[in-house]
């Protein structure tokens, strides 16, 4: 089975972002607004097993900590794809990379860009049209994270939470 590791936003930025993704995002019905910190990956039922151990034990050894948004940003010229961008905090990005450590050992196909996607696959007049509206918006939240979740993929594509796991909790 294909995982993933994710952690979602409050339900405001979520509102917020699916105001968009409704209708830029092909995957809007596949998953909900979310920040993915580790690629999607594949494990066996034993190895699920050993990844759910490792993740109790990188939660636990995790604080809470939070971000910001500020603005919409863009992976153009590569995709024409619009993100909300994150603040790239010194405790997210440790999590990222305790994510490919140890167990979850791998190598990391993109730059670690924490974001929510709000469109994606949009032809260039789309892409042009859209950036140019929201390049000027001010987005301002701030967010708390406290859980991250395993996430695995359904064989209708949509990707559903497998298990929590509480940030600095026992």
């Amino acid at each position: 089975m294909n995982y993933t590791i994710a952690f979602f936003p409050s339900e405001h930025v979520q509102q917020e972002a699916n105001s968009y993704r409704k209708r830029f995002d092909a995957a809007y019905a596949l998953i909900k607004p979310h920040v993915k910190v580790r690629q999607p990956f594949t494990l066996n039922e034993n190895e699920l097993i050993d990844a759910v151990s490792e993740l109790k034990r990188i939660a636990r050894d995790t604080a809470p900590f939070s971000y910001t948004i500020e603005k919409v940003s863009t992976f153009a010229p590569a995709h024409n794809t619009l993100y909300f961008k994150l603040s790239q905090t010194e405790e997210l990005v440790n999590l990222h990379k305790r994510l490919y450590q140890g167990f979850f050992d791998g190598e990391k196909k993109y730059n670690f860009v924490p974001h929510i996607t709000i469109a994606q696959e949009l032809s260039n007049g789309e892409y042009a049209d859209l950036h140019g509206t929201l390049k000027l918006k001010t987005f301002q939240f701030h967010e708390e994270v406290t859980q991250f979740h395993l996430l695995e993929q359904q064989s209708d594509g949509k990707w559903t939470v497998k298990e929590s796991f509480t940030l600095g909790e026992e």
